[in-house]
Order: structure tokens, then sequence, then C-alpha cells
């Protein structure tokens, strides 16, 4: 865990704003498209209703994941031509016990 890397990537609202969406990701994106593929949200969220939901172009919102995904705070995964984005449990913890341990 690189905690620079985690604050940086933090520091952006929409890139905080995904985080949030995807913590609970039924609550902000139709499950039901994920359903009738045989999916669910355990896979992600696909970055195309991610970037209808922000607004945002294309561009900005994978160079946007990218970067969350470089700080190890998303997890990704490829199935066709499709890319799905999920939250990465583990380091969200580990830097949360160290912004409690450590400031």
């Amino acid at each position: 865990m690189d905690p620079l890397a985690i604050y940086k990537a933090l520091a952006n609202p929409a890139r905080l704003q995904f985080l949030e969406w995807l913590k609970d990701p039924a609550a902000h994106f139709d499950e039901d498209a994920y359903r009738r593929q045989g999916l669910g949200f355990h896979i992600g969220v696909c970055v195309g209703h991610i970037r209808s939901r922000s607004g945002l172009s294309q561009s900005v919102v994978s160079s946007y994941l990218q970067i969350l995904r470089d700080a190890d705070l998303l997890e990704s995964e490829r199935i066709g031509k499709w890319t799905y984005y999920r939250r990465n449990e583990r380091t969200i913890e580990a830097f949360a016990t160290y912004v409690r341990e450590t400031l």
C-alpha cells in the first residue's frame, strides 16, 4: 500500500465519488442489466455505466479509473470487450488502518 498514491487518488472529487458509488453499486446502478448477461455486481461495474452516471467523457473516466487502479483502490476484470471495476477492499481497509494508527 502506498499512502501517498492513495491520498493523491482521493484528492479528486470525481474519483472519490466513483469509490462511493462502487461501495454500494446497487444503490447507484441498474443491476438488471448485469443479471441479463448472467453477471452481478460482484464482478464490478462497467466503465460505460460509470461514464454515463458521471457525465464525464470516456477518456476522463478511463484516466480516473486508471489512477484509482494504480493506487490499488480498484480491481478490474475484462469480460469480452467490457471492463468492470470493483473496489479493492483489502487496500481500503489497510489504508483506513494506516490513517487510524499513524495520523
